[in-house]
């Protein structure tokens, strides 16, 4: 099976900065799309970044300006710098990923990580 595991979360003050690594391990063949998602409390989870195999990437405009999606396909990661960060950044950020298993890389399946708490003080 596929595993996601986040890190780098924590308690930070309003205007700092924080890296978020999510590792994927396990029976992979390839990677495609990766991306990061947070859920603030008695809220919907809502997309953060997403970046391509490629490099290509996206923002939601919270994020925009702020922060950086980037990966490492030889060692199968995904990080989130964020900087500057605010109260409304607080949640628990999950990594997503799109996978194909080296088992069966004909069918591409979506997994999840467990979560990191971010907590921005004011």
């Amino acid at each position: 099976q596929v595993q996601l595991v986040e890190s780098g979360g924590g308690l930070v003050q309003a205007g700092g900065s924080l890296r978020l690594s999510c590792v994927a391990s396990g029976s992979i063949g390839s990677i495609n799309d990766m991306g990061w998602y947070r859920q603030a409390p008695g809220k919907q989870r809502e997309l953060v970044a997403t970046i391509t195999s490629r490099g290509a990437t996206y923002y939601a405009d919270s994020a925009k300006g702020r922060s950086t999606i980037s990966r490492d396909n030889a060692k199968d990661t995904v990080a989130l710098q964020m900087n500057s960060l605010k109260p409304e950044d607080t949640g628990v950020y999950y990594c997503n990923a799109d996978i194909r298993s080296s088992n069966w890389p004909y069918y591409e399946s979506n997994y999840w990580g467990q979560g990191t708490q971010v907590t921005v003080s004011s």
